[in-house]
């Protein structure tokens, strides 16, 4: 697909690629010899300012990317894993944030800051999850050897000030192609052979730091090179028309080999897939095409799969007759994954998802509040019961399931937004905008987070306390933002 819409992220692979690293700085030298970076590599490009560079692409990618793919079950699958291999990972834990595109083109890439996007192309192209592992612990060695405050630290002339205005130019492009590449060539100019200089060396440092965390986090070691291998193979019938992952990680014969000979040294081990992850696959696929052709896609590949992939070509031909509408059909389907024995919540999200598309969300609260019991801590079925609460009316309900899971986890935006909705159908304006402060907040949206809480300030139904602690939070989220505004002004003038 090369619609107008998939466009901005080409001169990413030019611009971003130098803003495409690190999160955190390593610890001194470790047992596998990893360098030791020191306070050197983070003068000119701190941690925090990573984060907030990270940050910002993040939330426009949210806000204005239309590919952008709003799925928390998708999303809970892969942060889970992408934390899974941050656990291991050289040096001090990654908050880690991976989010997911709708892109038939094979890639992923890393932003500052621990945020990793991926593209749908390249989960479906994996043959196992191994592989996809391969590729975002790849992608998580760029962050954790902070390789773009090493690039900045080597080049000296290039200041924080030009990476934050070529990540503004790629942002822009969203609205113009044209204009994002007419703001990226004077940046370009000075950045893009100083990037070739240190490309292969980051490619193969990140191959060795991603080959050992596959491996101590449980995945065979060998999704890595059998990717990598079966793309370079493939990318020999593009000719001039590379995968995207080739033209932001460019591979070569020499570097393939250099993987071979690492994984000579790994001992052999057979990793079953999660059942997770070829569900969410055939969800993932459930969404190419028209509704019709994914059925019957989907029906035409159960004539043809062994028993061992019957569960989870029934899941994705159940996602596609829910976009196709018939009901009736993914209700019969969804029978048969209960009876299959498959994990309570992917199969009970996709019940309450079908009783909600039939319009009976006092079906989908049941449902939700039964699969609970069974699995109490999965966030997904949590935020499906929210939200058919919400559905059905049960503002006080929905109010007190998103206040209990707001105590343990308060910097869930989703939760705040949740409450806000449920604060709004009670009546309760300055709750509402308080609440729907707090998910803007927590999303860096400090201006529009301002905004909400001068709005409850007015509101006119607050009590005391509650006044009180939005008079405090607003002064506090003023100094933040008068703080950035500062930071921003000192970086201009020294860039």
């Amino acid at each position: 697909m090369t619609s107008e819409k998939f466009r901005w992220r080409r001169p990413l692979a030019i611009g971003l690629a130098l803003i495409a690293a690190a999160s955190v700085p390593v610890r001194p030298v470790a047992a596998d010899g990893l360098p030791d970076l020191g306070d050197t590599a983070q003068a000119d490009f701190s941690p925090q300012l990573e984060r907030k560079v990270g940050e910002q692409l993040y939330l426009e990618t949210r806000r204005r990317d239309p590919s952008y793919i709003d799925d928390p079950e998708l999303a809970d699958y892969l942060d889970r894993l992408g934390q899974r291999l941050s656990e291991h990972l050289p040096g001090e834990r990654m908050d880690v944030r991976m989010f997911l595109l709708a892109d038939p083109t094979l890639n992923a890439f890393a932003w500052p800051g621990g945020f990793v996007g991926v593209h749908t192309g390249l989960w479906l192209a994996a043959n196992s999850e191994s592989e996809l592992a391969g590729v975002l612990a790849h992608e998580l060695a760029h962050l954790s050897q902070r390789h773009i405050a090493r690039l900045v630290q080597r080049q000296g002339q290039m200041s924080i000030a030009n990476l934050l205005s070529m990540a503004v130019a790629v942002l822009a492009s969203r609205a113009s192609s044209q204009v994002s590449q007419a703001a990226l060539i004077a940046g370009q100019a000075v950045t893009v052979q100083a990037q070739l200089n240190y490309t292969r060396e980051f490619e193969r440092e990140a191959d060795r730091v991603g080959i050992q965390t596959l491996q101590d986090s449980g995945f065979d070691a060998r999704g890595m090179g059998s990717f990598f291998g079966r793309l370079l193979r493939e990318s020999r019938l593009y000719e001039n028309n590379a995968p995207a992952y080739l033209r932001t990680h460019p591979l070569t014969t020499e570097r393939i080999a250099d993987v071979d000979n690492r994984l000579q040294n790994v001992p052999y081990r057979q990793v079953p897939d999660s059942t997770e992850f070829r569900l969410y696959q055939e969800k993932l696929r459930a969404r190419l095409g028209t509704p019709a052709d994914a059925v019957k896609d989907f029906q035409r590949r159960l004539q043809q799969a062994g028993t061992a992939a019957q569960g989870a070509l029934r899941f994705g031909l159940s996602y596609a007759l829910l976009r196709a509408n018939d009901l009736r059909a993914a209700a019969d389907e969804l029978g048969r994954l209960r009876a299959a024995g498959l994990p309570v919540a992917p199969v009970e999200h996709l019940a309450g998802q079908i009783a909600r598309a039939r319009g009976d969300a006092f079906a989908a609260v049941r449902t939700y509040a039964a699969a609970r019991v069974r699995a109490p801590g999965d966030r997904v079925l949590l935020y499906g019961h929210i939200e058919a609460e919400l559905a059905a009316g049960q503002a006080e309900s929905a109010r007190r399931l998103a206040e209990s899971a707001l105590a343990e986890r308060p910097r869930d935006e989703r939760l705040s937004g949740y409450l806000a909705q449920a604060h709004g159908l009670l009546g309760q304006r300055a709750a509402q905008h308080a609440a729907q402060a707090e998910s803007y907040a927590v999303q860096g949206m400090l201006s529009e987070a301002i905004e909400q809480l001068e709005l409850a300030q007015r509101a006119g139904d607050g009590d005391f306390y509650r006044l009180s602690a939005i008079d405090a939070r607003l002064r506090e989220l003023r100094a933040r933002r008068a703080e950035e505004k500062r930071d921003e002004g000192r970086r201009s003038r020294g860039g």
